[in-house]
């Protein structure tokens, strides 16, 4: 079946994808290695929904998640090697090793985290775009959060004041179906979230989250209408999680025929069926990107070893920032 995205739309998805899924299963094994302490969230699955955004969004657009975070900050921008050293807590992190996991900030790819507080990046999402528009830019919030964050009253009053003020904020609901380990159907009358859009006359959609291609398409129109002042829209991205909610996780609540089901639609291998059938990839082509992902996924974890540890004076820093502002509120 023919395309309309092209062969080096297709390749930058694949190695995008791969680069994650390889960081991820990597960070996995060194958290079993206790080089990585705390808790540590894996996007491994959730591939295409940070691929259809990057291709659908412009690099001065603003993201901010939640705590499953590694991976959309790669996407926006922080390279492999800092973020490698963020979750050792080395002084080179993106976050100068003290964020960890849970907190990824990079603030110059326009990269807002990375929090820790179930839902509360949803009002800052909303904040970003407020500040866009106050500044009058052209450019969009996209702020992500979980299945179970939709259950958190933050959501519903920044909703009524996104809308109410028409901010250029796209919401996106990755919808990986258990908040920790507990299903959408146990939390939720309502099954379909993007459906929590209507009270607020907020456009919303239904979106395969396994599909870069529907992931693009989908945040394409949003980011569109919020640029032409048409206000915020509600995504729900519907995805899957390969491993637990976290490192702990003994995953009682699903089983593994379940997880095996969604692995058959895995994004990764979509796209790669699609270079090699359609556009005709050779294997050798393939194999060169293999290579370099496996590159720098070794070459991250080089620099994260060999990395300092951060000074001691640098505990009471970044706590608070000291700005000028241009105005003065009587």
């Amino acid at each position: 079946m023919a395309t309309k995205f092209s062969k080096e739309t297709y390749l930058y998805w694949y190695e995008l994808m791969l680069l994650l899924r390889r960081f991820e299963e990597k960070a996995g094994q060194l958290y079993g290695m206790q080089k990585i302490r705390g808790f540590c969230h894996l996007y491994i699955g959730q591939e295409a929904v940070a691929a259809g955004c990057m291709t659908a969004t412009q690099p001065d657009d603003k993201f901010i998640t939640a705590y499953r975070c590694h991976a959309l900050g790669i996407a926006k921008g922080v390279t492999p090697k800092a973020a490698m050293a963020e979750l050792f807590g080395k002084a080179t992190g993106c976050a100068k090793g003290k964020g960890g996991s849970m907190h990824f900030f990079a603030v110059d790819h326009g990269f807002f985290g990375g929090h820790g507080i179930v839902g509360a990046q949803i009002g800052t999402g909303a904040g970003l775009a407020f500040a866009e528009k106050y500044k009058g830019t052209n450019n969009v919030a996209l702020t992500f959060f979980g299945d179970g964050a939709a259950r958190q009253g933050m959501l519903h009053e920044t909703f009524n004041m996104a809308m109410l003020w028409d901010l250029p904020v796209v919401f996106i609901c990755e919808n990986n179906h258990y908040a920790m380990g507990t299903s959408v159907a146990r939390t939720s009358k309502t099954l379909d979230i993007y459906k929590l859009a209507d009270a607020y006359d907020m456009p919303a959609d239904a979106v395969d989250g396994m599909s870069p291609e529907a992931v693009h398409d989908a945040v394409l129109r949003a980011v569109n209408r919020a640029r032409e002042r048409g206000g915020p829209t509600l995504l729900e991205i519907k995805t899957y999680r390969y491993k637990g909610h976290s490192m702990s996780d003994p995953q009682k609540y699903r089983s593994k025929d379940e997880v095996e089901e969604y692995k058959e639609k895995d994004p990764i291998d979509h796209v790669l069926k699609v270079l090699t059938e359609q556009y005709k990839v050779s294997e050798a082509e393939i194999e060169v990107i293999n290579d370099r992902v496996k590159g720098e996924v070794e070459e991250c974890v080089q620099f994260a070893e060999e990395s300092p540890w951060p000074n001691d004076d640098e505990l009471l820093k970044d706590v608070y920032v000291q700005e000028d502002y241009p105005f003065i509120i009587d």
